[in-house]
């Protein structure tokens, strides 16, 4: 177990889990992970600050969220880390990733264009509405009209 720890950070329930495939009891497990809280080893408020501030620039709120569930961090923990990420930041993280993208989708119609980039955004875990503001701002830029190539949508995601 304290290989895992010095691999990288891992939550209590991901350790808790690696106790118990190795046939570990309850009890015995429960004591053992007790005991690394009290020394420092495990903190999972610090494992979801550092999940959330690594993976933030590529992934948005939604897939952040998914991710400390997944690993069993404790959901006020997770929210707690997640406040952290402002709205301006997740904002240039979804405008980063489609700056990305854009020459990939240069040579397309305009609305699949559209419909590809706001795809990939909320597949990363940004909210719709998010997309669909990111992408129709930074078309504007380009200088496609992108109100022309939403749509019926009204760029809130919500057609």
């Amino acid at each position: 177990m304290l290989r895992k720890l010095t691999a990288a950070p891992r939550s209590r329930a991901e350790l808790a889990a690696v106790l118990s495939e190795r046939g570990i009891t309850d009890e015995v497990a429960e004591a053992a992970l007790d005991r690394f809280v009290d020394v420092g080893l495990i903190n999972d408020a610090a494992y979801a600050e550092l999940l959330v501030s690594s993976r933030s620039g590529g992934r948005g709120r939604r897939a952040l969220s998914a991710e400390l569930r997944q690993r069993g961090v404790p959901v006020d923990v997770a929210v707690e880390a997640l406040s952290g990420l402002s709205p301006e930041a997740e904002r240039e993280a979804a405008l980063a990733l489609v700056r990305r993208r854009l020459r990939a989708t240069s040579g397309l119609d305009p609305q699949v264009r559209v419909r590809r980039l706001v795809g990939q955004l909320t597949r990363r875990g940004f909210a719709p509405g998010l997309a669909f503001a990111v992408v129709r701002d930074h078309l504007a830029v380009e200088g496609e009209d992108s109100e022309a190539k939403l749509g019926k949508h009204d760029c809130d995601g919500v057609p």
